[in-house]
């Protein structure tokens, strides 16, 4: 670390992408586009894969169509010639000891200079057959005096548009020359990096955008993997150190039978032993409760979730739910409304749609304490919205609920009072990995179902079953149910997918797919669907859209509008439509199972047989395996272990932009053990211990990333 300054490495990572050579306006607004912004963005958009150009083939070994590199010696000198539609053309043939082919680029006579007769070049593309004859058009060419010259993985990246693979290339060149002169600063701790054998910062950087083999490769994840941990370890470290304080609400009345008597339906003993525990914390006068609530899908925590409510307001205090969408949030009221109002309380609805004037009174009635709960979005944390006697407080979303927005509710409540705090996920997280994300959170589980909850018949398929598929929808929709179709991307990537293609499967394993299955993006699937079943009403929705229109989208969906609903994993949480009875995941080997159990719990909520069709081409042993998991395990608990054992919690943690990582986002390579896990939460620990607010010189750019990660945790709800 002495010999990086510290204060130029700081400056360089927080530059703005447009101070790099050639990002000029538009081409910093297609970075920002993808969420890179700086340069320290840039330089952490790892490839997504990586081409096997060091795996050579023989012009009589190649396989027609198929991406792949052969070592060539110019034959030809390049001719251009003019075509009629002004294009130009340039060939040449080329050869090695097994066969001529002719190659042909477009539109580039500069490259007469480029190739000289007796030259060998490296030549990365498709040989096709026009007759007898063998050609290649427009390969990716490099000069080379000698095959062992060059490396043998060129990496890929996910490119948003405005941007090519090239032009990436470049300006990470740029940085990783800038950083081979100036050196990179450390994060982890040396005990760490020396007991898990880890290269240094500036390797790891060159090894994973420039790797000479695979050892460089998995070096560069390992560390990566395990800066990750260890940022998110100091995080929580910090954050525990002042988990439980203040002073909460008194309470003393425990019996919630009055609401259990208005919901409808007994308890399962998993929903009363959770009951049990959230009623005895907030009964404690000590501390103000702080606890998550982890169930699967459909165990019931919304009846959790109103007895919590229920003994806030039956002790005389208020009490708010808030949920990720507005969506979510209009359900959360459309359900407990009826239920509160019929005991005699008052509930209103403050999302950020409300209109003003419905919104003042909102807050003018939360304030003066004549509204009792109050439902709604992140709304509800606003500077103005100010609670009489706030009890509790209700989460119902998929990632952490930030320490500064508690803060926040705290500030916002005139008693004084620190209200109680439960957060519900809605993702099954193992109880090793729960206590580590939610160190500052007692855990209670819903591991049981509420009786009739009907299992979803899940099938693994291939693209051979694609008429008969779309003969399914059609049938569900004829007989009155509604469609999920996921698609791991928005839209069409311009990347070849094709070829001896390094990739790292969502078990974090890399392997060699040949000819790997086409990315299926929800915009282009809903055109094709649209044409293939002309009389059904089919809607899309996705990540990139509007709050407001993604909102409608899915209420003409709740509503029955819609027959078919093309998507992204943007539903994977959220809207409750018990006449969905059909879930198609497109490419389903690019998610994990977890994700791929949650996104099976949107179907089935009602009457109607559900069905899961996981659609995948991968031919992969480790793919299949996987996805076989599926068909015959209904737990999300025991899916979840699966996936913590063999992926790693990385899933788990949020990017710096506040999103949780997922498989299908593809820049994301980044896998651990929980070995790993425990080492790094081990040295953090050891580092607050010395330096407890990050202070000191050797820790300075550890702070400094810690920051932006728990920053990204505060607009999870956002």
């Amino acid at each position: 670390m002495a010999d990086v300054n510290i204060e130029l490495f700081l400056k360089l990572m927080n530059s703005e992408i447009s101070s790099l050579r050639g990002v000029g306006v538009k081409r910093a607004e297609a970075f920002s586009r993808m969420g890179i912004y700086t340069v320290g963005d840039l330089i952490d958009h790892f490839p997504r894969a990586y081409q096997n150009r060091g795996n050579i083939r023989k012009l009589s070994e190649a396989i027609i169509g198929e991406n792949c590199s052969y070592l060539l010696t110019v034959g030809t000198e390049p001719r251009s010639a003019t075509l009629k539609n002004r294009k130009v053309l340039t060939k040449f043939r080329a050869f090695d000891e097994s066969g001529t082919v002719e190659i042909t680029y477009f539109n580039s006579r500069y490259l007469e200079n480029a190739f000289r007769v007796g030259e060998t070049h490296r030549f990365w593309g498709k040989v096709n057959r026009v007759g007898k004859r063998l050609t290649m058009s427009a390969p990716i060419h490099e000069f080379c005096v000698s095959e062992n010259e060059l490396p043998d993985f060129t990496p890929v990246y996910s490119v948003g548009s405005g941007l090519t693979q090239g032009f990436i290339l470049e300006a990470i060149t740029s940085v990783l020359i800038k950083l081979s002169e100036n050196g990179a600063c450390e994060v982890m701790p040396k005990e760490l990096r020396s007991k898990l054998l880890l290269p240094t910062a500036s390797a790891a950087y060159r090894f994973i955008h420039r790797p000479r083999n695979m050892e460089e490769i998995e070096a560069a994840r390992r560390y990566f993997s395990a800066r990750e941990l260890y940022l998110f370890s100091l995080g929580m470290s910090m954050t525990n150190s002042k988990k439980r304080s203040g002073t909460p609400p008194r309470m003393s009345v425990s019996d919630v039978t009055p609401l259990l008597n208005k919901l409808g339906f007994p308890l399962t003993n998993a929903q009363s032993r959770s009951v049990s525990e959230i009623s005895s914390d907030m009964l404690n006068h000590d501390l103000p409760m702080m606890r998550l609530l982890s169930g699967d899908v459909g165990s019931g925590k919304t009846a959790v979730a109103a007895a919590a409510i229920y003994l806030s307001l039956i002790n005389g205090h208020q009490a708010a739910l808030m949920a990720p969408t507005e969506i979510l949030a209009s359900q959360h009221a459309e359900s407990l409304a009826p239920i509160f109002e019929s005991l005699g309380y008052s509930v209103g609805l403050l999302l950020g749609s409300t209109g003003a004037k419905h919104k003042r009174e909102l807050k003018e009635k939360i304030k003066d304490g004549s509204l009792d709960l109050l439902i709604g979005t992140h709304a509800l944390i606003t500077s103005d919205t100010v609670f009489s006697d706030l009890g509790i407080v209700i989460t119902d979303e998929q990632h952490r609920f930030g320490v500064n927005q508690r803060a926040q509710l705290g500030k916002n409540n005139l008693s004084g009072l620190d209200p109680h705090m439960l957060v519900m996920t809605a993702t099954p997280i193992p109880r090793t990995m729960a206590l580590i994300l939610y160190g500052d959170l007692a855990l209670s589980t819903l591991d049981e179902l509420p009786p009739g909850r009907q299992r979803v018949d899940t099938f693994v398929v291939d693209e051979s079953y694609r008429a008969r598929l779309n003969a399914f929808i059609e049938k569900q929709v004829r007989s009155g149910g509604q469609v999920y179709i996921v698609c791991p991307a928005v839209e069409g990537k311009t990347d070849d997918e094709g070829g001896d293609l390094l990739s790292f499967s969502p078990d974090g394993i890399a392997e060699l797919a040949l000819d790997k299955p086409k990315i299926k993006n929800a915009t282009d699937f809903r055109e094709y669907l649209s044409d293939e079943l002309p009389d059904l009403n089919i809607a899309l929705i996705h990540g990139r859209m509007k709050g407001a229109e993604k909102d409608a989208v899915m209420k003409d969906f709740a509503s029955g509008k819609t027959d078919v609903l093309v998507s992204t994993t943007v539903i994977e949480v959220g809207v409750n439509v018990p006449n969905a009875s059909l879930m198609i995941v497109e490419n389903a080997d690019r998610f994990g199972l977890s994700q791929l159990h949650q996104l099976r719990g949107r179907v089935g909520r009602g009457s109607k047989k559900a069905y899961c069709v996981i659609v995948s081409d991968n031919a992969g042993e480790n793919a299949k395996k996987r996805l076989d998991v599926m068909k015959t395990t209904y737990d999300g608990y025991k899916i979840a272990e699966y996936d913590l054992k063999f992926r790693g919690p990385g899933d788990y943690f949020p990017n710096k932009n506040g999103n949780a990582r997922q498989s299908g986002s593809f820049g994301t390579m980044i896998n651990a053990d929980m070995l790993t896990l425990k080492e790094a939460m081990t040295a953090a620990e050891s580092v607050l211990t010395r330096d407890p607010n990050l202070e000191n010189e050797e820790n300075i750019y550890a702070a400094f990333l810690t920051r932006q990660l728990m920053s990204a945790d505060e607009k999870a709800m956002q």
